[in-house]
């Protein structure tokens, strides 16, 4: 059976070409996309900024709602959207009404991750649930073929446009709009197997026919099908989760009593970003960002 890791783990996004968190504190941070500087509200920077006078490009502001709402005020010269790329895979950034700019930089850790957990498996199958505009499903195909699915026909779009501007349109990907629970129920159903899957849930969302998606009566589910579409050849599972009062070790209990017929080890803890590093060599700091938890499967 597979084995709990109960210590924390951590996993640090380091800046890169096309993206650095450049500072934070005082419940923002300051970040580079490209040539464009933002400023986003980041309630973990508890801590001071390092420079008092940011620079930006633009900034989010916030509603009065904690769990949505706010305007950009944005600088002429920032563009509706703009080609960025991680490794291999190109892809376009915006400015988004949800505060995010098209893509998760944080989760540049867990694509190397992936790639590496599959690493001598040939034309390895991997399943991409709500995979958003598609840059992890990209970073996977390196390694073969990814069955990618998210409710929203807008970003399952804009994913097949990273794919053309990636040059990767001839990738085996299938691009699936669908509600994600129904679609492991049914692949259960069809007896299907993965070697590996990766799940980045909302809090909250709708199906493309108005299903309700809520992570605390959702999530459970959802993982115990996903563990069926798994075996003792599979590589991991990977669940992040955002904005949500839970800790990684709930994740990682859930992880546990799934994958209870498998080997394999199960571990947790947080996603995070390091702060580029300034003048003088001083060590940026890491802003956490997310909460995961994994089951790999060394074989």
């Amino acid at each position: 059976m597979a084995q709990l890791r109960l210590d924390p783990q951590l996993m640090i996004g380091e800046p890169w070409a096309d993206y650095a968190l450049l500072d934070s504190g005082h419940g923002r941070k300051l970040e580079r996309f490209g040539e464009f500087r933002f400023v986003r509200p980041e309630p973990q920077a508890m801590w001071s900024p390092r420079d008092a006078d940011w620079q930006a490009d633009g900034e989010f502001l916030p509603g009065a709602d904690e769990d949505g709402g706010g305007r950009w005020n944005l600088s002429p010269e920032v563009p509706d959207s703009w080609p960025l790329a991680w490794d291999d895979v190109r892809f376009r950034a915006q400015c988004t009404p949800f505060r995010h700019l098209g893509f998760f930089p944080d989760m540049a850790p867990v694509w190397e991750w992936m790639r590496g957990e599959l690493a001598g498996k040939p034309d390895a199958q991997t399943l991409n649930m709500f995979g958003y505009t598609g840059v992890g499903t990209l970073a996977l195909s390196q390694c073969g073929p990814v069955t990618h699915v998210d409710a929203s026909k807008k970003s399952v779009a804009q994913a097949r446009d990273n794919a053309a501007l990636a040059g990767m349109e001839d990738r085996p990907v299938r691009w699936l709009v669908d509600d994600a629970a129904k679609f492991a129920a049914r692949e259960v159903r069809r007896e299907n197997r993965y070697d590996g899957i990766i799940l980045d849930p909302p809090k909250f969302g709708r199906g493309p026919k108005n299903e309700t998606w809520r992570i605390e009566e959702g999530l459970a589910p959802l993982i115990a099908d996903c563990c069926q579409l798994l075996d003792e050849k599979s590589r991991f599972l990977f669940l992040t989760v955002y904005a949500v009062r839970m800790s990684s070790l709930a994740l990682a209990a859930l992880l546990d009593e799934a994958f209870a017929g498998l080997p394999g080890t199960i571990e947790h803890g947080d996603l995070g970003v390091r702060e580029e590093t300034v003048d003088g060599g001083q060590a940026g700091r890491v802003l956490p960002t997310a909460i995961f938890a994994r089951w790999r499967n060394s074989v």
